[in-house]
């Protein structure tokens, strides 16, 4: 952008623009006049803009109100923010599942798409499979692909700035991947790779158990546990990514692995999945003494994990989520240690949003992204009719 001197006419223009869109995409639909009351700006000014939105294709007059119209005569003309002029994706790349959800430009998810896939599944398989899981939404929806404007992605991992995976121990082939440019190929569009538990943060604090609290750590509870953390509203990441990857506490020597820790005949758990962790739960529940000391030493594993952030970070709220977050009794023990180790306990409470929660914050940081170029002032958008 060239260089702006304090009169710059351009850049009053897209203040001004910027002001009266966000007006109106807070609202159902207003009227000229309430514009002006909104946003403070001359009604010449708010009509000039509104013409020039319409003609963008992000904002369109609204019907009248026929029997308002019988009753006071030729109402006033009122504009909408056009949340079809666009749309977006979210979506979570897991080793079990690939699950996408899709949304207009408010946010509002008009449908959602899952498949199943296989744990040892090859990175270029998995892959496919995203590009067919979009394109069964986008099938289902009726949305044409060159109508979105963002796609979210989260998954395991720790991920650099341009969307490519440093490090990936939970999925074959995923270290060193460069998924961003990957997926951006396909989608034609940016694509917003991110962390799972970082996403998960993200979504719990837009519409989950953390909504109206700034500081949060959310806990995605499995066998390696990790977590995403948000200061003071904004997404925590650390200086390369890594930040939240509490699973990795153990490799310290502190404390023994997951298949040594849920063992209950003293060789480690073989193979170390969610259906032989469940059926140790099902024992101790059952009252087996041995079941019962390896589900005691799991959970004192995870609060020591927490407790480390919780120390660090002094969050108001910890958010547990992932598939141990659905065992009995995981809940009750963090309350009780974090009270104990921790010098002012946190709320703690169960996610919300379930097993749709790592998509749901892929979608909030494509949601992210295409605020920030709809309310930027350094240039202009224009939309897909």
């Amino acid at each position: 952008m060239g260089r702006l001197t304090g009169g710059d006419p351009s850049l009053l223009r897209r203040i001004n623009s910027a002001v009266v869109l966000h007006a109106l995409r807070g609202a159902d639909s207003a009227t000229l006049t309430q514009l002006v009351e909104l946003t403070g700006l001359s009604r010449p000014t708010v009509e000039g803009v509104v013409e020039g939105l319409i003609e963008s294709g992000l904002v369109v007059e609204a019907p009248a109100d026929e029997s308002a119209a019988r009753r006071q005569g030729r109402p006033a003309r009122r504009f909408r923010f056009r949340a079809e002029a666009g749309h977006l994706l979210g979506i979570e790349i897991g080793p079990h599942r690939v699950s996408a959800l899709l949304s207009d430009l408010c946010g509002r998810v008009l449908g959602s798409v899952q498949h199943d896939v296989d744990e040892a599944m090859p990175a270029d398989r998995r892959l496919a499979c995203v590009r067919d899981t979009a394109a069964d939404l986008l099938l289902q929806a009726g949305v044409a692909r060159d109508s979105l404007r963002a796609v979210g992605v989260a998954g395991p991992g720790i991920v650099e700035a341009d969307g490519r995976v440093r490090l990936g121990t939970a999925l074959p082939g995923w270290t060193g991947l460069p998924l961003g440019e990957r997926l951006r190929k396909w989608f034609r569009c940016p694509v917003l790779v991110e962390n799972d538990a970082n996403a998960a943060a993200v979504a719990e604090h837009w519409k989950g158990a953390a909504a109206g609290s700034d500081d949060v750590v959310f806990v995605l509870a499995g066998l390696s546990p990790g977590a995403g953390s948000l200061i003071g509203g904004r997404l925590h990441r650390g200086f390369g990514g890594a930040a939240g990857e509490i699973g990795a506490l153990h490799l310290l020597g502190r404390e023994a692995t997951p298949e040594t820790l849920l063992s209950t005949t003293g060789e480690p758990l073989h193979p170390l999945d969610e259906a032989q962790v469940a059926q140790v739960f099902t024992l101790a529940r059952e009252g087996d003494t041995q079941a019962r000391d390896a589900v005691q030493r799991f959970l004192q594993r995870l609060v020591h994990d927490v407790a480390a952030l919780v120390l660090a970070l002094d969050p108001e709220i910890v958010v547990i989520g992932g598939w141990a977050a659905g065992l009995d009794g995981v809940l009750g023990p963090l309350r009780e240690e974090l009270a104990r180790y921790c010098l002012r306990p946190p709320h703690v409470a169960l996610s919300v949003l379930g097993e749709a929660v790592v998509a749901t914050g892929a979608l909030r940081l494509a949601l992210d992204h295409v605020e920030e170029q709809l309310f930027a002032v350094e240039g202009t958008v224009t939309a897909r009719r």
